[in-house]
């Protein structure tokens, strides 16, 4: 037999039914003012993209849904995120409602655009106190209709007002639409490029953060928890959360690519290999990685290593212009990764045999590729075609990583003995310039000089 979460609610609520509480928790409150918000900022622009699938979807009833809570355990949910292309073409995001639906409703050769949302409940209804996942005395107060249309300078109405049919294009369900809304997030328009460099300042306050923390990092059974709950507070405090899970990885871990148990030491000698980015309010979220050497210094190896990391990352960078095919990005990186193995004997051919389609030896040590779009969400638009994604031409306003690796697994014989056990990733967000690129997290020390010399000066 299994019982739902609300019927478990049911059978330890105390909550007061009678006429006469209900009269009483309703009356003496003072008015609301319910003074309207000036539209923010991204209204327009939201506006803007809203347009262009106005256009594309011509006749056609598009509805792009926010989503709801997804659950942890029982009764306890995740915290909500709105779906990502909800939040692009609303302009909503941090404060986004659950179960909210945008509607393209089509009126001539355009549409009547609506969002649709749940109001909050008057406090003479018992939904006002008795409702866990929309009442006011449980998650605080909600807008009104009018306050949201004004903020998003958008038309609203309640959600008990919309009404699905079995013709409407959703999201996740039609193919054209869910690629269309995917490719529209391909090249950021100014606002994003704002929010995205908010993001990355926001990140990289948090990685100065936790280096100031080493020696309670390494003091700690559990040092790369450390990094992650410091990391994840600085977040918290300067944005609206992380935008992943955030990766410390020490020691071998580091080349375990998505290591996120965080439950190991961290230990001197050894490197850290730390991914991470705060998400802001927007909802658009920074990308970086570092590698650093626990104890303050590189060893010789670990230098080498490091430093292959950053050739690699560099001759990408330089090659970055509109006009560009994206994956020209990852064979140039790639070319460093070859040479280097090669150079170090960890390959049975040279680096230009490698390097040949039907060989790839080299990636044993590099399975990831070297870029991904970032923005709204950390693996932006990966419903769009591979003509415009892997395959597409660069254009500006574009925003994507380059992170390229070097990960030498601790029981890999074609790796000398030294080289083993060491993960080096060298992660970096990048905007597509008029006429070749910016990095730009490049203020988050990159060499290894210059990493050795922001751990001494957080720990003076």
């Amino acid at each position: 037999m299994t019982t739902s979460s609300e019927e478990t609610k049911d059978a330890r609520s105390t909550t007061p039914g009678s006429d006469r509480f209900q009269d009483y928790i309703g009356s003496q409150w003072a008015d609301r003012t319910d003074e309207l918000p000036a539209a923010r900022v991204q209204a327009a622009f939201a506006e803007k993209r809203r347009a262009e699938v106005s256009a594309a979807f011509t006749g056609a009833r598009v509805v792009i849904e926010a989503g709801d809570p997804k659950q942890r355990s029982n009764d306890t949910d995740y915290p909500f995120r709105a779906h990502s292309a909800f939040a692009h073409l609303t302009g909503w995001g941090a404060d986004s409602e659950p179960s909210a639906v945008l509607v393209f409703e089509p009126a001539g050769e355009g549409h009547e655009i609506t969002l649709y949302f749940r109001e909050r409940a008057g406090r003479d209804s018992d939904e006002f106190y008795a409702n866990h996942a929309i009442g006011e005395f449980w998650i605080g107060p909600r807008p009104s209709l009018a306050q949201v249309a004004a903020d998003l300078n958008l038309a609203t109405a309640h959600l008990d007002e919309f009404v699905a049919t079995d013709s409407d294009l959703r999201i996740d369900h039609d193919e054209d639409l869910t690629r269309f809304v995917s490719e529209l997030r391909l090249v950021k328009d100014s606002f994003e490029i704002a929010e995205m460099r908010a993001a990355v300042n926001a990140t990289a306050g948090g990685f100065d953060a936790f280096i100031a923390e080493l020696p309670r990092i390494i003091a700690s059974p559990r040092g790369e928890r450390v990094v992650e709950g410091v990391f994840n507070a600085h977040a918290r405090e300067h944005g609206n959360t992380v935008g992943y899970d955030t990766i410390a990885a020490s020691g071998s871990h580091a080349c375990i690519l998505h290591w996120t148990r965080n439950d190991g030491a961290v230990t001197p000698g050894e490197l850290i290999l730390v991914d991470a980015g705060v998400e802001v309010e927007s909802l658009y979220t920074a990308d970086i990685t570092r590698t650093l050497p626990i104890n303050g210094t590189f060893t010789d190896v670990q230098r080498k290593v490091y430093e292959a990391v950053r050739e690699a990352a560099d001759a990408a960078l330089a090659i970055v212009r509109p006009g560009i095919v994206f994956k020209e990005i990852h064979a140039e990186a790639m070319r460093v990764i070859a040479e280097k193995t090669a150079e170090w004997g960890m390959l049975p051919v040279s680096a230009e045999e490698s390097l040949l389609v039907e060989n790839q030896y080299h990636r044993r040590y590099m399975v990831h590729g070297t870029s991904h779009h970032l923005g709204i969400d950390v693996h932006d638009c990966a419903q769009a075609r591979r003509d415009f994604y892997h395959d597409g031409i660069v254009e500006e306003g574009m925003i994507f990583t380059i992170e390229p690796g070097l990960y030498f697994q601790n029981d890999d014989l074609t790796v000398p003995e030294e080289f083993r056990g060491i993960g080096v990733r060298i992660e970096d967000d990048i905007l597509v310039t008029a006429d070749g690129a910016e990095n730009l997290s490049a203020h988050i020390p990159r060499t290894a000089d210059d990493v050795e010399a922001w751990i001494a000066r957080l720990n003076a």
